[in-house]
């Protein structure tokens, strides 16, 4: 077979991506000639051009650009002594740093923004100079003395303020060299000082500050800065290039290239801070960021840009159309942004503007897919996009296009019907035609939460099992968002199972928004290792997290455990306080109609009560809500109380939405059903002090203090009817096969599947499957069809799983690389090789 060099490229090998970059050197006429181009394309995203302003699509996002200089330079108007922005204090904030560097650049942007009656802002050289003249009085006041600068937060050094300035310098740079040509040399002095956590000042792949998305900011701010300074600049971009094109990489975690785990890896996972699940924030600002370098480098000869766009594609593809229902960014790939106000729509929002560009640099039918997903989200979203929202005037005159050509049809780039291990980021996503289903799990290898810089400030139990029920059709504000952290207690999150306790936020703590102590050999400080492993976002200390999907189907395994920091508390200061978890094991059956869930061994090492939440639902104050049930006695059942439940249903007439909640093996059961009012600032310092109410069902399991280990098991199944939920009864449909702390299975008889998850080492034998090992298995025998099944490796850590089904001999139809079938005394012997597999599922379809 015929290798090509885009196939070759698109395995993502880091030798196949430097054959992006062209042999050099080029005349000295020919990098002038493409930094022109560079610098030119980077005004024409930012500014639009003269075509796509004229467009009527545009006018809101000029009016918006020309409205924020304006109550910039009146803000400079107004500005006192000792100040460039009025009430903007400068010399101890870096965070107002940044945002005075930020205004400099919206301001050179209006200067640069053409119109069909253009501005008077427009083309004005004396606002330009006024901008130059402030970057020069920040440069020569608060930024370019190396020993008072780099306080407070890395990023605005490193990224923030480099970004601003130099998409301001690239906007100016013919008034800059005109008017202060030794400008852009000064500042790019100073911002290859201020990347301290970088070599020589440049970029050191080996700087865990240096990775996924930040290397991507960092590079694409060295790429528009070699444009800028000319003669030798060409080298700089090349450089810059050459470290972008390391997230292009697909992460291998058993053969880590500067010990980088951030980034994108086969399964479509996405990791940044090493070991926090990120797609829904750090990825897709990566996603913008490549997208943005791919049309800066348009018709320049730096890069081969095209050959990178079907790995862009695959993340979109893999990476975010799964987690992304009806319009809705999930919660399980924000960390701590899911306390901003902001929410999922905008979230995708981000995302569409990205896939815009990239169907623009698409040809045939994977343009064609790309704008059909872009028409997708349009069409399901609750929430009306605002293309203001874009970065580009020329991003919205494209998705205007697209949304008018009627040649287009909306299409999702998954089926409907999908199930989704993200076992990468311990994430898994199941779809159906009228709900999505997302799970946060954690382990050794990933976080449990996010938090940082006074934002998710109650995320303790967010990687403990939580989940979320989106039904098809609703506003997804009105049921998660900031609003459904602010008002469910942190404690009672969907999915929990947490120890009865009051945990206190890290500024309640600590008096301020991390934990300091330099002297300490561990050496504690706001952006330290130490501060990332114990206080940040810890990481679980549990090794099985994962599962294997079948088709649509799948079955996922974890067992709760404490995390880092309680772990290694004896190394820790004395005034550090750590809290210890509770103990579960936990199954996720994830099939058409519900999904099951079974926990075992739910108890507490330090004898605490605990709660385990089945179900946490929001809905606005005046939505007309009802919770209606059965007793396993026959009785009926309305609204809260503590009972003995057989079915439960919970239902939003106004929203026309419900769940349906079947407990197969559950001791009683608690339901409230409360109205909770709280500001969001509970969740987030900087979030405005807004309060906000919702009535809030919290169906639960409490075990008391003391008690033995419990087990139970259910079934949510979304938007359930009451006659539906009275149909389970007697094992039909569903059947509880095992719930130990060693194996935990059930059937499905209209299925004809088997699903199992194995904990511990030896043999689990079940409906005529025997397991050795831990592992997730599913079997599915179709009547007068195939016996297919699917393993994983849960613990990824195992060179064999074995799988043997009882009964006559089956022989292999189809199998996935590395499965072998053979007979064996009692059935069929299934041999899985799931060495370096990292939770990836195998199949192999099999005929008597």
């Amino acid at each position: 077979m015929d290798i090509t060099r885009r196939r070759l490229l698109s395995a993502l090998s880091a030798a196949g991506l430097l054959a992006v970059l062209p042999a050099p050197p080029v005349s000295a006429a020919e990098a002038a000639a493409d930094s022109d181009r560079l610098l030119a394309n980077t005004v024409g995203i930012f500014a639009g051009t003269a075509e796509s302003n004229a467009r009527p699509e545009t006018a809101a996002k000029l009016a918006a650009i020309e409205k924020t200089a304006r109550t910039n330079l009146k803000s400079m108007d107004d500005a006192g002594e000792g100040e460039l922005f009025a009430g903007l204090a400068l010399g101890t904030d870096d965070a107002n740093l940044n945002t005075a560097f930020r205004r400099l650049y919206e301001i050179a942007l209006a200067t640069r923004t053409p119109g069909p009656a253009p501005s008077d802002l427009y083309g004005d050289t004396a606002v330009q100079r006024r901008v130059i003249d402030g970057l020069g009085w920040l440069h020569e006041r608060y930024y370019g003395d190396q020993s008072k600068g780099y306080y407070g937060n890395w990023f605005n050094w490193e990224i923030g303020i480099s970004q601003h300035v130099s998409k301001t310098l690239a906007l100016l740079v013919d008034e800059v060299r005109t008017y202060e040509p030794g400008l852009i040399t000064t500042y790019v002095t100073s911002m290859d000082a201020y990347l301290r956590n970088g070599t020589d000042g440049d970029v050191n792949l080996d700087s865990r500050f240096h990775t996924g998305a930040n290397l991507a900011d960092i590079t694409t701010n060295r790429i528009l800065q070699g444009a800028l300074v000319g003669a030798g600049g060409e080298a700089r971009i090349r450089k810059a290039l050459t470290d972008q094109l390391t997230v292009f990489v697909t992460i291998d975690p058993y053969g880590l290239r500067h010990g980088v785990t951030d980034g994108y890896y086969a399964d479509g996972s996405f990791i940044q801070h090493a070991s926090v699940a990120y797609t829904g924030s750090y990825g897709k600002g990566l996603l913008t960021r490549v997208v943005q370098t791919l049309k800066i480098l348009d018709g320049t000869g730096f890069a081969h840009g095209e050959e990178l766009v079907p790995t862009v594609r695959r993340w979109v593809r893999d990476g975010f159309a799964p987690l992304i229902f009806e319009g809705w960014m999930m919660e399980i790939v924000k960390g701590r942004a899911v306390s901003r106000p902001d929410g999922g729509y905008v979230d995708v929002g981000v995302v569409v503007e990205a896939v815009v560009d990239l169907s623009s640099l698409s040809t045939g039918a994977d343009a064609t897919a790309l704008k059909s997903y872009v028409k997708h989200i349009r069409s399901t979203s609750r929430a009306a996009l605002n293309p203001v929202g874009f970065v580009s005037p020329v991003s919205i005159v494209r998705y205007a296009d697209i949304i008018g050509d009627a040649s287009v049809p909306p299409a999702d780039l998954n089926p409907a019907s999908r199930s989704v291990a993200f076992n990468a980021m311990d994430r898994h996503v199941h779809r159906r035609e009228g709900y999505a289903f997302a799970l946060a799990r954690s382990s050794d290898r990933i976080s449990k939460y996010e938090y940082m810089s006074g934002e998710n400030l109650m995320p303790w139990f967010q990687g403990d099992g939580a989940y979320y029920l989106y039904l098809s059709g609703q506003d997804q504000t009105q049921a998660f968002g900031v609003d459904y952290f602010t008002t469910v207690s942190p404690y009672g999150l969907a999915g929990v199972t947490a120890p009865v306790e009051q945990r206190r936020t890290i500024p309640e703590l600590y008096g301020k928004p991390y934990y300091d102590n330099p002297g300490h050999p561990l050496n504690f400080t706001s952006s330290s290792e130490s501060q990332n492993k114990y206080v940040y976002f810890p990481r679980g200390t549990n090794r099985h997290s994962g599962g294997a999907v079948l088709g649509a189907y799948g079955a996922v395994g974890a067992v709760q455990s404490s995390d880092a920091a309680f772990r290694d508390r004896q190394l820790l200061p004395d005034d550090v306080v750590v809290y210890r978890g509770a103990t579960a094991t936990k199954s996720w059956f994830l099939l058409d109609e519900e999904i099951v869930v079974l926990a075992a061994g739910v108890g507490d090492g330090a004898g605490r009560a605990v709660t385990t939440t089945v179900d946490a639902r929001t809905a606005a104050p005046d939505d007309q809500v009802s919770v209606t049930g059965e007793l396993r006695d026959g009785r009926p059942w309305t609204g809260a109380g503590t009972g003995d439940l057989r079915w439960l249903r919970w239902a939003n007439a106004t929203r026309q939405a419900a769940v349906g909640y079947v407990f197969l093996d559950t001791p009683r059961v608690r339901v409230a059903l409360d109205k909770v009012t709280r500001s969001r600032r509970v969740v987030r310092t900087a979030n405005p002090d807004t309060a906000v109410t919702r009535t809030v069902l919290g169906v639960s399991v409490d075990r008391a203090a003391g008690a033995r280990p419990l087990s139970l098991a259910y079934a949510l199944v979304p938007n359930a009817g009451e006659a539906g939920l009275r149909a389970y009864r007697g094992g039909q449909p569903l059947k509880v096969l095992a719930n130990t702390v060693r194996l935990q299975a059930v059937s499905h008889a209209g299925l004809g599947l088997t699903a199992a998850n194995s904990f511990t080492p030896g043999h689990h034998e079940i409906a005529g499957t025997r397991i050795e090992g831990p592992a997730s298995v599913l079997v599915r025998r179709e009547r007068r069809g195939p016996v297919t099944v699917a393993v994983s490796d849960p613990t990824m850590d195992r060179d064999k799983v074995t799988v043997l089904l009882r009964g006559r001999p089956l022989r292999e139809v189809t199998a996935d690389e590395g499965v072998r079938v053979s007979r064996a005394r009692g059935g069929t012997r299934i041999d899985v090789d799931t060495r370096r597999a990292y939770g990836r599922s195998f199949t192999v379809t099999l005929r008597g």
